[in-house]
């Protein structure tokens, strides 16, 4: 499945993505002639994925990967996703 924002709603993309197999979820741009289904809900919840990585990416510890290992930066990343989890939920 190929989901992207409204910047990316061509036909070119789409029929790019149609070819190799992908189902297109791309909002269309309001000046569109004929506009593209899409799927709200799912739009929803790339954004929620979006927010979840963002606020990954803000956190000092894992943006400059102070930890060395890779074991220790996967416990790094985890333990900010469950307090991003618990603060959510």
């Amino acid at each position: 499945m190929k989901g992207s924002d409204r910047g990316y709603d061509s036909d070119a993309i789409a029929e790019q993505a149609k070819n190799q197999g992908m189902e297109v979820q791309i909002p269309s741009r309001n000046n569109r002639k004929a506009q593209r289904k899409d799927d709200r809900e799912l739009y929803r919840l790339r954004h929620l994925v979006e927010n979840a990585f963002l606020h990954l990416k803000r956190w000092r510890g894992i943006a400059t990967r102070y930890a060395k290992k890779s074991a220790s930066f996967l416990a790094a990343v985890q333990i900010r996703c469950l307090a991003l989890w618990l603060r959510i939920s």
